[in-house]
């Protein structure tokens, strides 16, 4: 009975720690599930069709069915993180391949987004929209990716690892909470979707500052970022003064273009390897008729 006390405090911690790290995947995932529709079923191969007709009732449709399989997911993707611990600890490179992830897909959305400053752009163009499950998967990827710090640290609080599954899973349950009303905002403030790409890009950073120059930003310093970052592009969204400053956002953007751009070059001789490589081993198809 006397451990029931540091337990609880320990609990506690991790619930709190959970909500201080994941404020921008609870943002980003609600951007990215905001586009769909709410008034749609999901849409369910063939083959799984009645099984997606038995689970219709329990994931309702599209916007929070994506919420309800990530939330599925992240229990799933944290589980096998909690027993992988030690192994990311020590390979660097697995931060660094999550760090690259995040900077390329917070690129990849916000160039050229902030328009060309003409009066019937007030707001940056909206992201990509992806189907349902392309964002699903897009939100298992992320939240992988997020909970490699947020493990860590949960497993330096205890080394019990009962005590910090129970932590991880109320926090996870927390966030999506959270992601959900994420994605209602983004319905009355589009700008916001932008602002969720810009934590993304702020994680790779940090990751990257992490590993390769051993700078390392408390959480609470990370906390106040990403709230800082959210209220300033809400800001911008309703201060004409900041709007006088779009220009600045547009050359930011184009040179993210431009990185994307020479990214791309770079990757398209692996890219016509593994298409090659992929046609070697194709089925042949049947011959065109004439």
């Amino acid at each position: 009975m006397s451990e029931i006390g540091p337990i609880l405090v320990i609990i506690l911690q991790l619930i709190f720690l959970e909500g201080i790290l994941s404020i921008d995947n609870a943002a980003v995932i609600g951007a990215l599930v905001s586009p769909l529709p709410n008034d749609k079923r999901v849409e369910w191969p063939k083959v799984l069709q009645p099984f997606g007709e038995w689970l219709q009732p329990l994931l309702g449709n599209q916007r929070n069915a994506a919420l309800r399989v990530g939330l599925l997911g992240a229990y799933v993707g944290r589980g096998l993180m909690l027993f992988l611990t030690s192994f990311i600890i020590h390979n660097s490179w697995i931060k660094l391949l999550g760090a690259a992830y995040l900077i390329h897909l917070a690129f990849d959305n916000l160039e050229d987004k902030s328009g060309g400053g003409s009066e019937d752009d007030e707001q940056m163009r909206p992201i990509k929209v992806q189907s349902f499950w392309a964002t699903v998967l897009t939100v298992e990827t992320m939240d992988l990716i997020f909970s490699i710090d947020n493990v860590i640290a949960a497993v330096s609080l205890s080394n019990k690892i009962w005590v910090v599954m129970i932590g991880v899973a109320i926090g996870i349950l927390t966030m999506r909470f959270a992601a959900g009303i994420f994605s209602y905002a983004v319905q009355k403030e589009p700008i916001l979707q932008q602002a969720a790409y810009i934590l993304v890009l702020n994680i790779g950073v940090e990751l990257v500052l992490s590993q390769v120059w051993h700078i390392e930003i408390p959480d609470m310093i990370r906390f106040g970022i990403s709230v800082v970052t959210i209220l300033l592009t809400l800001l911008y969204a309703h201060s004409r003064f900041l709007q006088r400053f779009r220009f600045v956002l547009t050359w930011l953007a184009q040179g993210i273009g431009i990185v994307n751009e020479f990214v791309d070059w770079l990757l398209i001789p692996l890219r016509g390897l593994i298409g090659a490589t992929i046609a070697i081993f194709r089925t042949p198809s049947e011959p065109e008729a004439a």
